[in-house]
């Protein structure tokens, strides 16, 4: 089970762009929603210091938050967050009411391992190419993970990891899966190395000498 983070916010009443901006720049605050489950979307805002600390660690993005608004609390995950295109400061931020007896659509981060004694890297000097850096999962909050391993290890050069090739943990499903085989995206891929061997730029040299020997013969 994903471990839990505490957040602290107070509902926000006043929704014009005037109050957005003032809390923002002058209060120092992100704005956020709360939705799902029996209850109204709530407006909330936290505070920006406590947010960038709770987002620094990745674990945050995948794990069951206890939000505490105006003292009042529940359990939510981080659907999405909202950065400044430009300054990278949080805006805004989307947090899902969660049921215990009822699953979840949540993307979880990939952790690629074993990529130093990956075979095909080793053996044939190949490259690792990611296609994906997280998937879409289903599950109930308690089967939550922060994240999925991906072994790289004994991938050889030309092969390639697909979802299906992905050990999930139990009560966990990829949600591109379950819309059939034609959605089994590629995950990862250990590529050839650019080039020929040494031995075949030799026999190459070889083969592009001998006109030269006959033509010599020949005179």
């Amino acid at each position: 089970m994903s471990s839990e983070f505490t957040l602290n916010a107070a509902t926000r009443s006043d929704l014009g762009k005037g109050a957005s901006r003032r809390l923002r720049r002058l209060e120092n605050k992100v704005l956020g929603i709360v939705f799902g489950g029996t209850k109204e979307p709530t407006p909330i805002t936290v505070a920006m210091n406590e947010i960038v600390k709770l987002a620094e660690s990745e674990a945050f993005f995948t794990s069951l938050v206890n939000l505490s608004i105006d003292g009042k609390s529940e359990q939510v995950v981080v659907k999405d967050m909202q950065r400044h295109p430009a300054k990278e400061t949080i805006m805004h931020i989307d947090l899902m009411r969660i049921s215990a007896t009822t699953k979840i659509t949540i993307h979880v981060p990939l952790h690629f391992i074993n990529e130093d004694i990956c075979a095909g890297v080793k053996g044939a000097g190949g490259t690792i190419a990611h296609a994906l850096n997280d998937i879409e999962v289903s599950c109930l909050p308690k089967d939550l993970p922060e994240f999925i391993e991906v072994d790289m290890g004994p991938i050889n050069v030309g092969e390639n990891l697909h979802i299906s090739n992905l050990t999930l943990p139990e009560g966990v499903e990829s949600v591109a899966l379950t819309h059939g085989e034609d959605h089994d995206l590629l995950v990862s891929a250990v590529n050839a190395p650019r080039g020929g061997s040494d031995e075949d730029e030799e026999e190459t040299g070889t083969e592009s000498e001998a006109p030269d020997e006959g033509s010599e013969a020949a005179e």
